[in-house]
Formats: C-alpha cells, structure tokens, sequence
C-alpha cells in the first residue's frame, strides 16, 4: 500500500518542487498540491502531464485516482496572501 510520503518523495525526486503535499488514506486515492517554478508558461494540462510524468507508471497501477492542484510559486504566494 502507498503512502502519501511515498508519492510526494517520487514527485520531488522527478521534479524540482518548491512544495510538495499529497494526502490520502486508503493507498489507492490521492490528492496532491505542487508548487513548481517548472509550471510557470505552459497550460495546466501540461503541468499535469509533467505530474504523471516524474509519477511514471504508478499510475497505471498503483495510484487509482489522483486529484492535482498545480500551482507556480507566485501563484502560490498570491493564495498564501489571501488567506
């Protein structure tokens, strides 16, 4: 069974994150928040692909469902700002 360390370790190792917060508590669904520089410029269907990219074949099998928030880090900071 995977645990959310286990995804937020492969997400970081495979892309350079500012943050990286995965939660799930049953090994098989996810949610993820990432905050990378990598994201700035390109769509969001892009930043998920780079996602599911740096996860590999995790899922294909391992992960059944994962819900990605995708954000830069100034996007990040303008959230953070409003809270």
């Amino acid at each position: 069974m995977l645990s959310p360390n286990t995804i937020k370790d492969i997400i970081m190792n495979n892309l350079d994150c500012d943050l990286v917060d995965v939660k799930g508590d049953d090994g098989t669904h996810f949610e993820a928040l990432i905050v990378s520089k990598q994201f700035q410029n390109i769509s969001t269907i892009k930043q998920h692909q780079l996602v599911y990219r740096a996860l590999g074949n995790m899922m294909q099998n391992e992960i059944h469902a994962l819900s990605i928030k995708t954000m830069t880090p100034s996007s990040w900071e303008q959230l953070k700002k409003m809270e």
